[in-house]
């Protein structure tokens, strides 16, 4: 709403704002042509102040980017983008469409048609047929197509194995024929006997066989019969080891994709890809075929210390599907009871468990709004912690313990007694040393009061005390020179030096506090942009910077960044300034106007800029009907 409000009120030709924008007086105005500096002097950097709890309370461990099931340790991947798309997540609609309703219908059928316990047994292929039905539903990214490419590729080649194995059948009757003709004729076949002879008693003698050998197992026809039975051997142990790796290889394709969507915490596919695999092989082999030393295999032997398998990664679905219901029961138990920090926590491990399941998906909107904003008031809880301010943080305490009964307030309390107790003291000791006439040391400790807790009211008290003798005077001076250049971020850089030494003064506090109110809005804005960027949403990141720039133009940090964004949302900007020049032209083109802004809608549909802007054209190509009562009326 707030974005909307900004975005009418720069597309309405309001005049630019500043950093800080001086009053009327002149006394204390900038000049207006006079750009703001981002130069500060030189000198060492400070480190940025630690937490003052020494840690954040964690919704969900910051440290911890892994949650175990069934034994097994799952990567969430990076924290940061995943609590990014957990805020996103809270912000959506369920998932309770038809569309939706029917696509977990099909996932449940086509897992029912391939179960084992099938009535009649599992049906493959009429499983498969399921898997485009269910891979046009935009949630599935299409992962269901790719199962089915799988499947289908497994099945060419087991074809193609087949077709092997005929084939060895086809050249193993061959060898027996071979075999037979040659047993038949090394047992039969005899060379050619020459005549006998009568010796001198008158006895014929027994006829010899001829000299040179051309029958049975001496011929050349046996000798090829031989060479023949050789090659049919050899040509079989070929046919059986390509029939082996064609399997191997098909197997292992198959299983990266089983292991890539475990991976991503696509349990209801791993599912359905464990069940088409133990019925396009049934050789029982479902060893996953992974290497020894990768992150998935070190996923299982050092958790449970055994080789993944396909009957492990189908089990530990289940099993991630049995903990997302597990975890999302015990959030709506909670949220029942007002336990909004242990719900925020459930809610938040199911969604990082369970992200695209049904009890995840389809949780109702007002449950996930109630999480979004405890956890929008314990992040601005953070950053007041960080900002020591610590007036601010006990109205968020405050406010936290209201509405969550379970918030852990004591860390909260121990800091904010801890430090107010230390800035006070400080400010005693500056008093004491101011007494004695020290200037120097009194110095020290109320800029050491000063960087504990910027907005302690008693700051004010210690002003008056140096406010005649003039040690503050340089300190004041530098903020008058650096607030008549312009430089609002070498102000900010100083707050702390800056800050007791204006105290008192009015139209000075007025300039301080605009310019760090201007400063914490255009960095979170660009904090907010760089968790857009990292999660691919370069043109939202790119809006919301230039909602910003509307307000603040002369900010060269804000300039720079959108800078940066610009060659990448070119198409974008592009669209949005041809609509504002047919809008803008004299006469205007009102279709013209609208086709761009629609354009550049269809390329980011959540713009609220393109919004705005059909939405106004729209308005007066089709303005109210007369019976309307209007604003006056």
């Amino acid at each position: 709403m707030k974005i909307r409000f900004l975005l009418t009120f720069c597309l309405a030709g309001i005049a630019h704002a500043q950093v800080y924008t001086p009053p009327a007086a002149p006394a204390v105005a900038a000049p207006a042509a006079s750009p703001p500096s981002d130069t500060a002097p030189g000198g060492a950097k400070k480190p940025p102040a630690a937490s003052p709890l020494g840690q954040e309370i964690p919704m969900l461990d910051p440290s911890a980017e892994t949650i175990t099931v069934g034994g097994v340790a799952i990567p969430l991947g990076d924290n940061r983008i995943l609590r990014a798309r957990f805020e996103k997540f809270l912000s959506q609609p369920p998932e309770k469409d038809e569309a939706a309703a029917k696509y977990r219908e099909i996932i449940t059928e086509i897992l029912a048609t391939i179960s084992p316990y099938k009535k009649g047994g599992p049906d493959l292929y009429g499983a498969f047929k399921l898997l485009p039905t269910a891979a046009s539903y935009p949630g599935d990214a299409n992962l269901c197509g790719s199962l089915a490419e799988a499947i289908y590729t497994a099945m060419l080649a087991k074809q193609d194995v087949n077709g092997l194995n005929k084939l060895n059948l086809t050249i193993e009757d061959e060898k027996r024929t071979i075999i037979a003709e040659g047993d038949w004729k090394a047992r039969h076949e005899r060379d050619k006997e020459l005549g006998g002879t009568i010796d001198a008693k008158g006895k014929q003698s027994k006829p010899a066989p001829a000299v040179n050998p051309g029958a049975g197992v001496n011929s050349l026809k046996y000798a090829d019969t031989l060479r023949r039975i050789a090659e049919i051997e050899l040509l079989k142990k070929s046919n059986i080891a390509r029939t082996e790796m064609q399997t191997i290889k098909t197997k292992a394709q198959y299983q990266v994709s089983m292991i890539q969507w475990f991976m991503e915490r696509r349990y209801e596919h791993v599912l359905m890809a464990a069940r088409f695999y133990n019925q396009i092989w049934k050789d029982g082999d479902a060893t996953l075929r992974v290497d020894k030393n990768s992150d998935v295999s070190k996923l299982f032997s050092e958790s449970v210390g055994v080789s993944p398998t396909v009957a492990s990664l189908d089990s530990l679905s289940n099993e991630a599907i049995r903990e997302t219901s597990k975890y999302v029961e015990a959030f709506d138990l909670m949220l029942s009871r007002n336990e909004l920090h242990a719900a925020s926590q459930r809610l938040m491990e199911a969604y990082a468990l369970g992200e695209f399941l049904a009890p995840v998906a389809t949780m109702p909107l007002e449950k996930k709004r109630r999480v979004a904003e405890y956890f929008r008031d314990l992040n601005e809880l953070y950053g007041s912690l960080q900002a020591h301010d610590y007036t601010r943080t006990m109205e968020l305490a405050t406010r936290l313990k209201a509405n969550a009964k379970d918030f852990p307030a004591s860390k909260v309390d121990s800091a904010i007694a801890a430090y107010t107790l230390a800035s006070d003291l400080a400010i005693e000791e500056a008093k004491g040393h101011l007494m004695n006439k020290d200037s120097d040391k009194a110095a020290e400790k109320i800029k050491a009061a000063a960087e504990i807790w910027p907005t302690n009211p008693k700051l004010k008290e210690f002003r008056a005390l140096v406010s005649s003798a003039g040690g503050l005077v340089p300190i004041r001076n530098d903020f008058d020179r650096l607030l008549s250049e312009g430089n609002f971020r070498e102000i900010a850089r100083r707050q702390y030096e800056i800050a007791p030494a204006i105290q008192g003064d009015p139209k000075r506090e007025d300039a301080f506090k605009q310019i760090m109110t201007n400063l914490t809005k255009i960095e979170t804005a660009l904090s907010k942009a760089a968790e857009f960027s990292k999660v691919g949403q370069d043109y939202a990141a790119w809006e919301q910077l230039a909602v910003l720039r509307e307000t603040f133009p002369d900010d060269p940090k804000l300039g720079r960044e959108l800078e940066l964004l610009a060659p990448k949302v070119a198409d974008f900007t592009r669209a949005l300034d041809k609509a504002r020049q047919f809008e803008n032209r004299n006469p205007r083109q009102i279709g013209s106007a609208l086709s761009w802004y629609l354009k550049a809608r269809s390329i980011h549909p959540q713009s609220d800029f393109a919004q705005a802007g059909a939405k106004r054209l729209t308005n007066e190509i089709l303005p109210a009907d007369d019976s309307t009562p209007t604003a006056k009326e």
